[in-house]
């Protein structure tokens, strides 16, 4: 009689669990203007407007051979110790990617150096395995 409330109780933390794992709440729709409800990467595989608003492109079919790109945004964050730069970037024709904010690696590190948080940037990315990686990166 003893083991009931234990099983209630691991039944009860497996509920709540399963539910933390739930899909997470969207924010409230941006304007239809502001981001295009789909484009299509140069795999042909689709971009949500909520994959783009989000930022995720995990979901998207980037496994061909490498494509390169360029883009132009602006620095919002730095992490050297990740080897990332965070950019608020404009479309990006190349992937057929809208607007976002996103973090690409530097390949290599030492791009890191030679921008700051808020500078104004063109960028040049190498676009394979799901990934994007800023190869080269110039201050406007």
């Amino acid at each position: 009689m003893r083991a009931l409330p234990y099983a209630t109780a691991g039944a009860l933390a497996l509920t709540l669990a399963l539910a933390a794992c739930g899909p997470k709440k969207e924010a409230a729709a941006a304007p239809a203007e502001a981001m295009p409800a789909a484009a299509t990467p140069a795999s042909g595989a689709a971009v949500s407007a909520d994959m783009a608003k989000s930022g995720d492109m995990s979901k998207m079919d980037m496994s061909g051979a490498a494509t390169m790109a360029k883009g132009k945004g602006t620095v919002t964050a730095i992490d050297k110790k990740a080897g990332t730069v965070t950019l608020d970037h404009e479309p990006i024709p190349e992937a057929n990617w809208p607007a976002m904010t996103m973090a690409f690696k530097a390949t290599p590190p030492a791009l890191l150096d030679t921008v700051k948080v808020g500078d104004k940037v063109a960028f040049d990315l190498k676009l394979a395995g799901g990934a994007g990686e800023m190869t080269a990166v110039r201050p406007q």
